[in-house]
């Protein structure tokens, strides 16, 4: 679903799906940040029947209380797609709760929920067969978000309409697989976690250069272990589903054959792959999507080459390279990365395309989840 705020169509009639609706397919983006989520979610959102939603683990905290900007530009609650989306949940809240559900309590609720700390305990029921989240009240309102999402995308067939979540967490992927009426696929996003860990240190601002509030910057040795924690919980959580529901896919692998890999991601969501945006020469044109958190690349329009940040190969000092290595060795190989640094690559060959908030290049951070 793509365009400015009318495109997304006329909102249905508020409510939640009754027991015989058929549930709403969410392709969940699991894995570690920066590792190509907000490119992919954007691309997909270019196609008929899809709405990228962005990190909505968030919505609660960043749309309906820090009323951040929505992926159109707009403020959140300027948004006209938010604007039913919300009103929708108020009205599927009942009456007992004209202002909608309970934004501030569910976001600090969720935060607690989703600790760290209790992913053993949740690996360990999941592979009991019980939940892996323990069922809270919060969860009927989570539930009713993606019902009220996908209500918004304008259909122009009869395909699947599908929602798209960079949410990454695991454990919040875990989560939404076991609430009703929600269809879920996974797509495993992995990146060389040296790249990952010298893309977490760059400053940048939450919602773009101008943002005096910033992304997060953990130390190497944090984004290393946050790496290999959320993508070993990742495939401990989902691969056992098989290749109908989880899908692994290398942000190198993309960013050498956007046309073919993202195809391949279409096709794993239940899209039409026909609609991608990806030109012989490797570039996305990219129209405005309703993402409602995520990396600042959200906003981006325009002409984008889908093109390696490498840049961590040259400027990544030896000593972080060495501990992040040794930290992530165990996946390394699984995932196909090589121990020792990798040869500095080329120049890229397309040159950059002029987009709407700046020039790209190869090795500008937008094109990183």
């Amino acid at each position: 679903m793509t365009g400015a705020p009318s495109a997304a169509g006329t909102p249905s009639a508020a409510g939640t799906p009754g027991p015989s609706s058929p549930p709403v397919r969410v392709l969940y983006l699991a894995g570690s940040g920066r590792s190509g989520s907000t490119l992919i979610t954007t691309v997909l959102g270019q196609l008929d029947g899809c709405f990228a939603a962005g990190e909505l683990r968030y919505l609660w905290q960043r749309g309906m209380l820090d009323n951040r900007p929505c992926g159109c530009g707009a403020p959140f609650d300027a948004c006209p797609v938010w604007q039913a989306v919300t009103a929708e949940l108020a009205a599927a809240a009942g009456p007992a709760s004209a202002a909608g559900p309970d934004a501030a309590g569910i976001a600090r609720r969720l935060r607690t929920r989703l600790r760290m700390r209790d992913l053993p305990a949740m690996l360990r029921r999941a592979g009991a067969g019980r939940r892996a989240v323990p069922h809270h009240a919060d969860d009927a309102a989570i539930a009713a978000v993606y019902p009220a999402v996908a209500r918004q995308v304008s259909r122009s067939g009869d395909g699947p309409v599908v929602v798209v979540d960079s949410s990454k967490l695991p454990p919040y992927g875990a989560l939404l697989r076991d609430l009703p009426g929600i269809d879920l696929r996974v797509l495993h996003l992995v990146r060389d976690p040296r790249g990952t860990a010298f893309s977490w240190r760059r400053r940048r601002g939450l919602d773009g250069a101008a943002d005096r509030k910033l992304m997060s910057r953990p130390p190497v040795w944090k984004a290393a272990l946050l790496w290999r924690v959320w993508n070993a919980a990742t495939a401990r959580f989902f691969e056992a589903a098989g290749p109908d529901r989880y899908l692994r896919v290398r942000y190198e692998d993309v960013v050498v054959d956007p046309a073919g890999e993202l195809r391949r991601i279409a096709l794993f969501a239940g899209l039409d792959p026909a609609g991608l945006p990806v030109d012989a020469e490797g570039r996305v044109t990219l129209a405005p999507t309703h993402s409602v958190a995520g990396n600042p690349a959200r906003h981006r329009t325009g002409a984008v080459p889908v093109s390696d940040d490498a840049e961590w190969v040259r400027a990544l000092p030896g000593r972080s390279f060495a501990v992040v290595t040794a930290v992530t060795l165990p996946l390394l190989r699984r995932f196909g990365y090589p121990v020792r640094r990798p040869t500095a690559p080329p120049a890229p060959a397309v040159p950059p395309a002029r987009a709407q908030g700046g020039p790209v290049t190869a090795t500008t951070p937008s094109k990183e989840g």
